[in-house]
């Protein structure tokens, strides 16, 4: 049984270390973006996304609640100006609503412009207040199909009422939603503007996604690839679409859609990659830094803070994790080849 901590459970804050000089790669790009994992663990099975039958990780080896804060509070201190908490299915993580609570003292203070979260939603009913209460103002929502038999089939037994019940009470809370839709050739590739029109009509943004090669798993990706350069010469085949520079920090293109009146996004890591503005690192709920994706590079930064670092000593060990960044990853999908990475999107937090 999952239960979340209440928000007088929340962690004590930690005291904020000294402000710093901002983080700055070897590439001269200024990383002011943290994508923060809290758990491996998730309540769906996503065929591109997860194997169906995980080991997750043992408590143990997860940070506690009081650890991720202090390593978020401290990238705070360096400039990061926008925090995502993931997952895994962030809200199944016991307590996450006290750190969310807890980090939300950033957003009070000025040092953080943005608190918010990427779900599958299907808990989204029960914290939507919780989330607006403690200053999320936008959330995505992964989402890749309004057909109830297509979800269960690709979440591996998800009950989609519960995601679309979810995005309205979000909405009802004051919640911006985006929805985030990976684009697979053989299942959702025809609904996609049913999808789009759908999530415009309630005032949503809609973004589409490129699969991308990590984490093994039991079916060739190249059965599911879709480039979206191909998916944007389909819509723009009965859609107007005029490129805008609409920005959230994160690595979409936005177009406007004149006939929905909706902005729509596309990532796309394999067909027109995004690094030369890349500005985000990750942090696995282990403690592992990854500076790049699409990249086996890795900082363990559980072991500093565990091995009793003090503030100077964790900042060294970030801007030197943070230096060596890569220029950029050169993910390829090809028949029968190992991934591009060999850890799974819901381990690294994506």
């Amino acid at each position: 049984v999952i239960v979340n901590m209440t928000p007088y459970d929340a962690p004590p804050p930690q005291e904020a270390p000294p402000r710093g000089a901002p983080l700055i790669d070897g590439f001269g790009r200024t990383v002011s973006y943290l994508r923060v994992s809290v758990t491996d663990r998730c309540d769906l099975r996503c065929v591109y996304c997860m194997a169906e039958h995980m080991t997750f990780l043992p408590k143990a080896e997860v940070l506690t609640l009081e650890e991720l804060d202090r390593l978020a509070s401290t990238f705070v201190a360096l400039g990061t100006r926008k925090l995502r908490i993931t997952g895994g299915e962030p809200l199944v993580r016991k307590g996450v609503m006290g750190l969310i609570e807890s980090l939300s003292r950033h957003l009070r203070s000025g040092a953080l412009d943005e608190l918010t979260l990427t779900t599958n939603g299907t808990r989204l009913s029960e914290f939507a207040g919780d989330l607006a209460r403690f200053g999320v103002r936008r959330i995505n929502v992964s989402m890749d199909t309004l057909k109830p038999d297509l979800f269960r089939k690709l979440t591996r037994g998800g009950d989609l009422s519960k995601v679309i019940a979810g995005i309205d009470a979000a909405l009802a809370a004051g919640i911006a939603v985006k929805i985030n839709a990976v684009a697979l050739k053989d299942d959702n590739a025809a609904e996609l503007p049913d999808l789009i029109a759908w999530a415009h009509a309630r005032g949503c943004d809609a973004t589409l996604i490129e699969a991308m090669p990590l984490g093994e798993i039991e079916i060739d990706r190249t059965d599911q690839f879709l480039s979206l350069k191909d998916v944007r010469l389909d819509l723009e085949s009965f859609w107007t679409l005029t490129d805008i520079d609409h920005a959230t920090g994160g690595p979409a293109r936005y177009v406007r859609v004149a006939e929905t009146g909706g902005r729509l996004g596309f990532i796309t890591p394999l067909s027109h990659n995004f690094c030369e503005t890349c500005n985000r690192v990750r942090l696995t709920c282990t403690g592992t830094l990854h500076t790049c994706l699409g990249r086996e590079d890795a900082s363990d930064l559980r072991a500093v803070i565990r091995g009793g670092a003090d503030d100077a000593g964790l900042i060294d060990a970030i801007r030197l994790a943070v230096d060596a960044k890569p220029q950029g990853h050169d993910f390829h999908i090809v028949r029968h080849a190992a991934p591009a990475v060999a850890r799974h999107m819901s381990t690294t937090g994506v």
